[in-house]
């Protein structure tokens, strides 16, 4: 993942000696990405109880000892997955809820997310990590704060709605009773796939938005 450069890290590339220091911490980087990229597939891979920071720098191509020079431990590694897989399921929420447009806009734009299949590894991920949740407690946290971000997504959602009728009406229990329900198809979807989720969260959306 990109980082910002520092100032210090910014007069060490323009010092004497600087680029070699750059290049030595773009490599880290890599070997960084490297290793959570492994961790991912290992984690998708559906044998969550053999995950091991070997089996990860075996697979990434690195030495056992490196990988535990950028994460301490299998945890840190663990976590590391979490954050690294917001981009393809909180991001596009927030930036869904956060654009433009009135409510009706932002929902369908939410709708149209929701309603998009989504990929195997990713299910296999979030899987894996809530079953490592179970045994972890930083795991289960940093899994419950990228919930509670996701959740805040739909909260945002109502609060755009509540503006526009000026009632000043609580947009919370609307927003978490609508992402239980998403939680909870998906849960249902993974075994029954009969389920019409969009239709159900269409006429959901609409029964709770006419609430007031």
């Amino acid at each position: 993942m990109a980082t910002r450069a520092t100032g210090t890290e910014r007069q060490a590339s323009s010092a004497p000696g600087g680029t070699g220091r750059t290049r030595a911490s773009s490599k880290g980087e890599q070997t960084r990405t490297r290793l959570i990229a492994a961790a991912r597939t290992l984690l998708a891979g559906g044998d969550a109880g053999r995950f091991t920071t070997r089996n990860v720098a075996a697979l990434s191509g690195v030495s056992h000892g490196m990988c535990h020079y950028h994460f301490a431990d299998r945890t840190e590694l663990i976590v590391a997955v979490v954050v690294d897989i917001r981009p393809e399921w909180i991001t596009p929420l927030e930036e869904a809820v956060d654009g433009p447009g009135g409510f009706a806009e932002r929902a369908e734009r939410v709708l149209a997310l929701l309603t998009r299949p989504e990929s195997p590894d990713l299910a296999r991920l979030h899987a894996a990590l809530h079953w490592l949740a179970l045994n972890d407690e930083r795991v289960r946290a940093s899994l419950e704060a990228e919930y509670g971000r996701w959740r805040s997504c739909f909260v945002r959602l109502f609060r755009t709605l509540a503006d526009e009728r000026g009632d000043g009406s609580d947009p919370r229990p609307l927003g978490e009773a609508f992402a239980a329900a998403v939680d909870g198809l998906a849960a249902i979807g993974s075994l029954d796939g009969t389920v019409d989720a969009g239709q159900v969260l269409r006429t959901l959306m609409a029964a709770l938005s006419s609430t007031g």
